[in-house]
């Protein structure tokens, strides 16, 4: 892999994903033990040895209770970015309610490193054409890049017909958000999911390698994203669906020897720094001009 690529991380507990929300409801959360020092310690050290960086995405319910690792990671040289605050789907909290958790969220990460979040992730990938008007609150909020639209066809989300690499999203609050969605490659006509998460567990290595170098072949930068929970293999095991159960925890053993090898290759930077690299912080310049998104509809 040749061209620029960052490494990202949802900084979330294990019982906070969407495959076990039947398990545990949000009023459940606080009397649960946290795992996060399992793997964020694993991913911490990972980086260290490599000499390589990450963007890590905050929820903000981890940044109020543990800012000594937000703390950490910043310490270390990894941006800090806004993942939301207790990991809420945007159409279920609709507008006002994202604004309420992005403004929560930025006062516990300021608290605890005395800088401002500039880039954001939305749970579950779910910016989508039923919450474009994410982005009108994003530029609001003065927020530099965005990376919530997943270019594919899932169940819950994506916009498969959306640029996959880098892209200007015009708002009416007159400021432009870059989005950088994570790595998709061309199968069949359609973008297939690449960038990290199950899928990164599920395939081969060496496919995944594959993938990452027809992405650069493309020109188009790789963002890969990884959770804590996915370096933490002894986990607790939860009753839930069968298909769940397969998607939370398929291969959580090889997740960290996986991403050595891949660091091994080629250290990662964070997605800022990705767009430092490529001339497009705080705007794309003309150098490196990608096609603007027009709001649907």
């Amino acid at each position: 892999m040749n061209a620029p690529w960052a490494l990202s991380i949802d900084v979330e507990e294990y019982f906070q994903v969407a495959n076990l929300r039947a398990a545990f409801p949000e009023s459940s959360w606080d009397r649960l033990d946290s795992r996060l020092d399992h793997g964020m310690d694993a991913l911490l050290g990972a980086l260290e040895r490599h000499r390589a960086h990450a963007t890590f995405f905050f929820l903000g319910w981890v940044a109020e209770r543990r800012p000594d690792l937000v703390r950490r990671c910043r310490e270390l040289g990894h941006e800090i970015a806004s993942h939301g605050f207790a990991h809420a789907f945007l159409w279920d909290i609709g507008e006002p309610g994202l604004d309420a958790e992005l403004a929560r969220t930025e006062r516990a990460l300021v608290a605890a490193c005395g800088e401002r979040p500039l880039g954001f992730r939305a749970s579950n990938f779910t910016l989508t054409r039923r919450t474009w008007w994410a982005f009108e609150l994003l530029a609001r909020r003065g927020y530099v890049y965005d990376s919530s639209v997943h270019p594919v066809r899932h169940p819950t989300y994506g916009v498969p017909d959306f640029e996959p690499g880098l892209s200007r999203v015009p708002t009416r609050a007159g400021r432009e958000i870059l989005e950088f969605p994570v790595a998709t490659a061309r199968l069949f006509g359609r973008n297939a999911p690449v960038g990290g998460g199950g899928y990164f567990r599920l395939l081969p290595l060496a496919v995944t390698r594959a993938a990452l170098r027809s992405v650069e072949r493309a020109q188009r930068p790789v963002a890969l994203y990884f959770h804590p929970w996915e370096f933490d293999p002894a986990q607790p095991r939860v009753a839930v669906g069968a298909w769940k159960r397969f998607r939370h925890y398929v291969n959580l053993a090889r997740t960290l020897p996986r991403l050595e090898a891949l660091l091994a290759r080629r250290p990662s930077t964070s997605m800022r720094g990705v767009l430092e690299q490529l001339g497009a912080w705080p705007t794309l310049g003309a150098d490196a001009a990608q096609p603007s998104v027009r709001p649907p509809g």
